[in-house]
């Protein structure tokens, strides 16, 4: 790969006109304000965030089903980043029930071997941990356990974003972790400039060359930077564990609508590890009553900044929305690094 300094260069010579860049990856967002990336970029050339922080994603609905399971007498076990998210009655951390941070499903399998209590596990995520989530299922966990399945899938989200034409979008960064499983064949749909990218500094400064070639020459394809870690293809056993356990369903993002087949519901076959049905919950819609915005920086239409709450109201220790709790969400790095209006 060529240096830093040279795609640098390379970049500068590219750029002709002003080009906006879409990433749905909260890694790639973390890495490139780690690194002050958009700082050394050419004038006219615009990377955004989209949707890619499955914490930020999950919506108000999902948060208050989790805090019912707490009302109910079960143990909640999720990853850290879902404790803080506000639902409409506050957050899990808040709820005064009995919910463990794991690190994983089997975390929270483990704490179902162990009482005789019922054990709900708040299952977030893209394509990256569907499949361990599914191989544990297979392994016919005990009665006592069951998951709140809130998974999502990155390609109806991105056909989604395009249908709507909001931030007029020259191309996409695609999610390096996410393709490591998934692949990128199914990216392969949409007429527009895209390229998986890694997470050091070179890997994204040459996915941008590789979308401003792109763009520059009329071309719109996959292409892949990140070939150490990802083929075509994907990884094809996790594929079949995914969706031998799974199947697409119609969900409602945050900030977004109900997106056909966007989601991962559990096939009939393991409804007794269904939470919903166990315990009669339903998933509900619920209105935004704050002046958070980030409905519109996961749609690529604004940045953390422009947000009004922002370091002030809305805080990593006081979050108003979910962009400012997930360490993947764009309001939280920007607030890391201490960013302000570029």
């Amino acid at each position: 790969m060529a240096t830093g300094d040279e795609l640098k260069e390379a970049l500068r010579d590219s750029v002709d006109r002003d080009y906006t860049f879409m990433h749905i990856c909260g890694t790639h967002e973390a890495a490139i304000a780690r690194t002050g990336l958009r700082s050394v970029l050419p004038e006219g050339l615009k990377i955004v965030m989209g949707p890619g922080c499955p914490v930020c994603i999950t919506p108000q609905g999902e948060i208050d089903a989790a805090i019912e399971f707490v009302d109910k007498g079960c143990i909640v076990a999720t990853y850290g980043d879902l404790l803080r998210v506000p639902g409409t009655r506050g957050s899990l951390e808040s709820s005064g029930g009995d919910v463990r941070v794991v690190q994983g499903v089997h975390k929270a399998v483990e704490i179902a071997e162990k009482t005789d209590k019922e054990v709900v596990f708040i299952s977030v995520g893209f394509e990256t941990t569907v499949p361990t989530v599914a191989a544990t299922l297979l392994t016919e966990p005990p009665e006592n356990f069951s998951i709140l399945s809130c998974h999502r899938l990155v390609p109806p989200a991105m056909k989604w974003l395009l249908e709507q034409g909001e931030a007029s979008l020259d191309g996409f960064m695609l999610p390096g972790h996410v393709c490591v499983v998934a692949g990128y064949e199914d990216y392969e749909q949409f007429p527009v400039p895209q390229v998986v990218a890694g997470f050091e500094a070179e890997d994204i400064l040459l996915g941008l060359l590789m979308l401003v070639r792109q763009v520059n020459e009329g071309r719109h394809e996959v292409e892949n930077a990140y070939p150490r870690a990802v083929n075509r293809t994907g990884n094809q056993k996790a594929k079949k564990l995914m969706y031998e356990v799974f199947e697409p369903a119609d969900v409602e993002w945050r900030g977004f609508p109900v997106i056909p087949a966007s989601g991962l519901r559990l096939k009939q076959e393991f409804a007794r590890y269904d939470a919903k049905e166990k315990f009669g919950i339903e998933i509900k819609h619920v209105e935004k009553t704050t002046g958070c915005i980030c409905d519109r920086v996961l749609r690529g239409i604004a940045q953390p900044t422009d947000c009004r709450l922002y370091g002030k109201v809305c805080t990593p220790r006081t979050p108003v929305g979910p962009c400012m709790v997930g360490h993947e969400g764009a309001c939280k790095i920007w607030s890391l690094y201490h960013l302000r209006r570029p």
